[in-house]
């Protein structure tokens, strides 16, 4: 009994140093608390106070007219399009709904069109005609779009996916803003753009007739006279039916496309070789009336 309740005491004196030491931990802990909140308070009011102050700078605008006559000077008398146009895109950051902003958003789009940028115009160009629909600046800024297609128009030995997207966009502001000034450059410009394309055309039409695949070379040419009949290019794309239709001895169509090429070009250098290509095998130019060829120019009334 007397080894149980010595076993029992030191159980019980173990057990009571334990508490006091957590309870002297515990009062320790909560006095380094006490301590470091007016430390806190103190030490490190100055570091929030300059997060703070950053903060509070983020949001000291400028006026959104300084910014806006800013990128104005940069553009005509520094003639830095570049700088210009981080200043007018600062204008709509600023200044997201204000009248200067709807302004700046279309300058911005300038100042990238006037520094090469045209996929950043495009892209400034785009959101100023979603943005502002009925703007009387809207016409502007589909032509921007337009132009800044135009001006990267490959060659013809390319792709011409650009030329497409330049097409597309010329065809948009002639429709849109028919009355508008930008309408009749627009226009100019859309000949430019589909004598392109026709020029692929004739290149790849050309490709096919040095290899003799005549008749992949005639769906060519006949592209270029049912869709590009404006351009300069169908004068050599009749001439060259005549002698691709002449090799493989669809003789009426030959004459048919030197007859058209000489009722519409007749001082034309394609339709003195086309003549002569069709004499040379004992015949004349004569149209066929029903002719895929008549047909297509009298669409136009060219026939």
């Amino acid at each position: 009994m007397s080894g149980q309740r010595i076993t029992h005491g030191l159980r019980s004196g173990f057990a009571a140093i334990g508490n006091d030491r957590a309870r002297r931990g515990l009062f320790a802990l909560c006095g380094l608390v006490v301590l470091a909140l007016p430390l806190a308070g103190c030490g490190t009011g100055a570091i929030f106070d300059k997060f703070l102050a950053k903060d509070e700078d983020k949001f000291n605008d400028e006026p959104a007219d300084k910014l806006y006559n800013e990128g104005l000077f940069l553009m005509n008398q520094d003639k830095d399009p570049k700088a210009a146009s981080k200043k007018f895109e600062e204008v709509d950051r600023q200044h997201p709904y204000s009248d200067w902003a709807r302004k700046s958003l279309l300058m911005s789009a300038y100042a990238f069109y006037q520094a090469g940028d045209y996929d950043s115009c495009i892209g400034s160009a785009t959101r100023y005609v979603t943005l502002h629909p009925g703007s009387p600046d809207a016409a502007y800024a589909q032509y921007l779009i337009a132009a800044s297609n135009y001006d990267q128009i490959p060659d013809v030995s390319r792709d011409q996916g650009r030329t497409e997207k330049a097409i597309a966009a010329l065809e948009e502001v002639i429709r849109k803003y028919p009355t508008s000034e930008y309408a009749n450059s627009a226009k100019q410009k859309l000949e430019g753009a589909r004598d392109q394309l026709a020029g692929k055309e004739m290149a790849v039409g050309r490709y096919y007739m040095e290899r003799r695949d005549y008749a992949a070379a005639i769906n060519r040419f006949k592209t270029v006279v049912t869709r590009y009949q404006t351009t300069r290019h169908v004068e050599e794309a009749l001439a060259r039916l005549t002698e691709a239709y002449m090799a493989i001895g669809i003789v009426g169509e030959a004459q048919t496309a030197a007859a058209v090429l000489g009722h519409n070009f007749p001082d034309s250098r394609w339709y003195k070789d086309a003549y002569n290509l069709v004499k040379s095998g004992g015949l004349e130019p004569a149209e066929n009336k029903g002719s895929w060829i008549s047909k297509s120019f009298k669409k136009l009334g060219l026939g």
